[in-house]
Formats: structure tokens, C-alpha cells, sequence
């Protein structure tokens, strides 16, 4: 049984991530829920018991054998280190340290050997990066990858709660003929597309193209893979879906690509389109598979295949692969290994 810290308890991600442990049944001794000083003192439900969030403090992990952070990149530079001084081994849902040469990034039915590396601290992937890997993986393996170009339809829920809110009160408003006033996003998303996810640089990617281009390449162990994103916000309420092309080092056939996806781990193929079954968000909701279909050979190119995802990134995009990662770390012996690093 495991000492069990979830940070960011009250959010979006946390809250799924109390659900994933349950579900899952995640061995937990104790459950320690943190959040901000705004928060504490309120409760979160877990196996049916009220549990009282306490404030995020650098003193919050005595005891504590795994954290799982999910309180955005600057709490998590901030007391990250406190928690694997204190020791234990964080799961990091952020941006803060997916990035670093010495910090594994990791989707445990890709790359799970990557934990054997870890100093106390291990990376959760992008929701859209993450999805994303899962269904290349299988492809990559049999025959190589030379170019990826996608697209990604990203829900509100990936911003969190408040865009939740602001979808459905515009939504209402919109239909009882109000304009709608923005305060999460810069328009409109209520029966609107939004191509703005993040902060633009100047070569006018956004800062959520550049994570999941980076940490694509990263994951799969291809640091030139070529790779082009572009992320759009769409008012679904959970499920980030994808439109995916890819130039394969050799031929392979739509036919062997479902092949491979049928007995891939972490792959629920859905590919009837003629019967009207092609990956969706909302049954993707709830679910951890990435659900992938619309496979088909590129009319462009000689090896190109196209094909479509779909993800709840909630959950495989965010909590369940953190629950995933802390397991793995567990059934692999690897819960105190960055102590001996």
C-alpha cells in the first residue's frame, strides 16, 4: 500500500485523477488531496469518503510515496522538488518538465523503459501528444516514420473548469438570442472553431503546437522526425479528436495499419465507416482506449496513411496515464530508485 498525494485535488484533471485511483483500484494507503490556499478546507469524495483538501505547502509530502501533479507548470517548478526531497516520486502533469534531457516523458504503452531512468520526477505527456503515440507507436515500430502532419480538435475541458462553464453559458445564451461574452477564451466558443490554443510565437506556431510536436519526436525516440500541428479549440464539453497524415519509411496498407491497431495496447479500432463507426469524443468520454479509425491510404503520397483519433483527455490524455505511469512505477521496482541516483 502507497502514500498517495494528489495536487491540484479540486481541478479538472485532479478530480479525474481521484476517480482513475478508484476505478483502477490503486493500491493507496493514504490519500493526501492538496490545493491552493483558496481551496483548503473544502472536501473531494474518494471511495465514498469525504476528504478534507489541505494547502500546498513545501511541507505537504512528509510520508508521501507518489504525487501526482496536476496544478499547472509554476506550482509544480515550485514544489515539485520539495516532494522528491521529501521522498517521493511526482508524476508531473504540467509543461514544466517534459522537456528536460533528465526528466522521462512518458506513455507507458510506448515507452514505459524510460522510467528506468528517472531521478524523482517523471513527465506527463500533452493530451494531444499523448493519444497521438499511442496509435503511432504500433506504426513506427513495423515500418519506420518519415513525416507527421496533424490537426487536433481539442475540447474546453483541456482548459478546465471555468471553459466548461463558459461553454454551456454561452451555448444558452447564444440560443436564447444573447451575444455571448468571452472572459476564458479571446471569441466566442460556442458554435465556433477557435485555431488558438496557447500563446503564438513568432513563426506563428502556438505554444501547444510546440508541445506536442516536441514531445511527439521526444516519446518516440525520433528527435528529427519532422512534425507540423496545428491545435484548434472546438465546443465539445470532453474528447480531443485528431486528423493525422503520415509518410511511412516503407509501403505498408491501410489493411495491415488495422492489422497492427486491432492488438495494439491502448488502442480501440473503430473503423466501419460505411456502418457509420468512426472514432468520436463523446464516446471516447470516459473511456481510456484511444479509439482510431477513417484509416485510409493518402491520395497524395505513395506512403501515406491518414487516419483519425479521438481520446478523453481527461483521462487518457491526462489523468489515467499519470495513474498508468504511477503503476508502472510500483509493478517495476522503481519507487525509490532516484534515491539511489
Amino acid at each position: 500500500m502507497f502514500r498517495v498525494a494528489v495536487v491540484g485535488a479540486t481541478g479538472a484533471v485532479g478530480g479525474t485523477m481521484l476517480r482513475v485511483l478508484e476505478e483502477r483500484g490503486f493500491p493507496v494507503s493514504e490519500l493526501r488531496p492538496l490545493a491552493s490556499a483558496r481551496s483548503a478546507g473544502t472536501q473531494v469524495d474518494y471511495l465514498g469518503i469525504p476528504r478534507t483538501v489541505e494547502e500546498l505547502t513545501t511541507s505537504s509530502f512528509e510520508g508521501v510515496d507518489i504525487a501526482l501533479f496536476s496544478a499547472g507548470g509554476s506550482r509544480s517548478r515550485q514544489f515539485a522538488p520539495a516532494a522528491v526531497a521529501a521522498g517521493a516520486v511526482v508524476v508531473d502533469n504540467s509543461s514544466a518538465f517534459r522537456m528536460d534531457p533528465d526528466v522521462p516523458l512518458v506513455v507507458p504503452e510506448v515507452n514505459e523503459d524510460a522510467l528506468e531512468t528517472h531521478k524523482g520526477i517523471v513527465a506527463n505527456p500533452n493530451c494531444v501528444a499523448a493519444p497521438l503515440v499511442v496509435a503511432l507507436k504500433p506504426i513506427a515500430d513495423e515500418v519506420g516514420l518519415e513525416r507527421i502532419v496533424l490537426s487536433s480538435y481539442q475540447s474546453v475541458s483541456g482548459t478546465g473548469v471555468a471553459a466548461i462553464e463558459e461553454l454551456r453559458s454561452e451555448s444558452a445564451g447564444h440560443l436564447d438570442g444573447r451575444e455571448p461574452e468571452p472572459a476564458v477564451y479571446p471569441h466566442p466558443i460556442a458554435f465556433n472553431v477557435l485555431p488558438h490554443i496557447d500563446t503564438f510565437d513568432e513563426s506563428g506556431y502556438t505554444g501547444e503546437e510546440r508541445k506536442v510536436m516536441d514531445e511527439t519526436r521526444k516519446m518516440l525516440g525520433m528527435p528529427n522526425l519532422p512534425v507540423s500541428a496545428t491545435c484548434v479549440r472546438v465546443p465539445v464539453m470532453v474528447g480531443h479528436s485528431e486528423s493525422v497524415q503520415i509518410e511511412t519509411t516503407d509501403l505498408i496498407s491501410p489493411d495491415k495499419v488495422r492489422e497492427l491497431l486491432m492488438v495494439a495496447p491502448g488502442v480501440s479500432l473503430v473503423d466501419e465507416p460505411e456502418a457509420n463507426r468512426y472514432p468520436l469524443p463523446r464516446d471516447a468520454a470516459g473511456r481510456d482506449e484511444v479509439l482510431v479509425g477513417r484509416i485510409r491510404a493518402d491520395s497524395s503520397h505513395p506512403r501515406g496513411i491518414v487516419l483519425w483519433l479521438a481520446a478523453d483527455n481527461l483521462r487518457k490524455g491526462a489523468a489515467t496515464n499519470a495513474v498508468q505511469i504511477a503503476e508502472s512505477i510500483v509493478t517495476n521496482g522503481l519507487l525509490r530508485g532516484h534515491q539511489a541516483a
